[in-house]
This record gives C-alpha cells, sequence and structure tokens, in this order.
C-alpha cells in the first residue's frame, strides 16, 4: 500500500468513526503480527488524548503503538520528535487550542509520517 493511501484509509476511517489512535493504527493494520479487530480495540482507548483526557495525541500514541507491534522501536523518538517539531506540540489539548491542524490533518499527517518507516 502506498503512503498516499494510508493516509486516505486513515482519513476514511475517521470519518467512520474510528477515533484519531485507531485511525492512525488500523491504516497500517496490514502490517501487524496481529488481528485488524484486535489492533482496533487496542487503540480504542487512545482516542481524544488517552480516554478522552486530551493528554498525548492519540495520533502520536497510534504511531508508536504500530512501531512497537511492527518493530520498529526505535523509531519512535524520532517519530515523536519529527511530529512535536512540525505541529508545535504532542499534547491533544495544546494541539486542539493552537488551531493550527484539526484532526484529520493530524490523522493524515502521522500516518504519512508512520509510512515512511513501516
Amino acid at each position: 500500500m502506498t503512503k498516499e493511501e494510508r493516509i486516505e484509509k486513515a482519513r476514511g476511517l475517521h470519518r467512520q468513526g474510528c477515533n484519531c489512535c485507531q485511525s492512525v493504527v488500523m491504516a497500517c493494520a496490514d502490517k501487524l503480527p496481529i488481528q485488524p479487530r484486535h489492533a482496533l480495540n487496542m487503540a480504542a482507548p487512545f482516542g481524544r488524548g488517552i480516554a478522552g483526557t486530551r493528554e498525548v495525541c492519540g495520533c502520536v500514541t497510534g504511531m508508536a503503538m504500530v512501531c512497537g507491534l511492527a518493530g520498529y522501536t526505535d523509531e519512535v523518538r524520532p517519530l515523536i520528535e519529527k511530529f512535536r517539531e512540525d505541529n508545535g506540540d504532542i499534547v491533544c489539548a495544546r494541539l486542539l487550542e493552537a488551531g493550527k491542524k484539526p484532526c484529520p490533518d493530524m490523522i493524515a499527517y502521522a500516518t504519512g509520517l508512520l509510512s515512511e518507516v513501516i
């Protein structure tokens, strides 16, 4: 699957009701060693900044989950640092308050970054 296809899949999943973390994870589910339904369930509590607390962005958490499950653990920190550099933060509440990008754009961005690694 191409980077663009993954991004579009992530956007579509979000439109269908998946949270940010689920959208990122499920766009890459074909690269994971677990069944898609387990990946979907695993990512469910991490939307809206971990269970709606608006802490760490679900997109960031999703990138970390995919990297961990797919065996790319050394890539997690560089991905997080790149996300922070390009978006100004990794905390959901501050990202939303800044109003720089709506969630669908953050999902697309995170999925694109992840697609370059996995």
